[in-house]
């Protein structure tokens, strides 16, 4: 597997596996960027679960074909989040900027290999 893509999903699971595990124990610091606890966040941390699963399967497999798919979905979710929060002040926000980069990166670089 290409190595942005290695590094792509593993930033993928450092980051979710915190956060996940912050929203499913309502850690204060989850509240604080995430809001309280409501059937919207709940959805969200299902997202944020789903894309946790397929990046330790995508990475277990070596299945590099499929890691594409998984993150052009983050990246279009992760540049429309300042627009949906009307902020980029948000540490959520600045995290998936952040991330979104990485991850376009991965891409082009997947694209470039093709």
């Amino acid at each position: 597997m290409p190595t942005l893509a290695v590094l792509s999903l593993t930033l993928n699971i450092l980051v979710l596996v915190p956060v996940c595990a912050g929203l499913l124990r309502d850690a204060a610091w989850a509240r604080e960027a995430y809001g309280e606890r409501t059937p919207a966040r709940g959805i969200l941390l299902s997202i944020y679960g789903a894309i946790l699963l397929m990046s330790a399967a995508l990475l277990a497999r070596g299945a590099s074909e499929q890691v594409a798919p998984l993150l052009w979905t983050q990246v279009l979710y992760k540049l429309t989040t300042p627009l949906t929060v009307r902020s980029l002040r948000n540490p959520v926000v600045l995290s998936n900027l952040g991330i979104a980069v990485v991850h376009i990166a991965t891409l082009a670089s997947l694209s470039a290999a093709r």
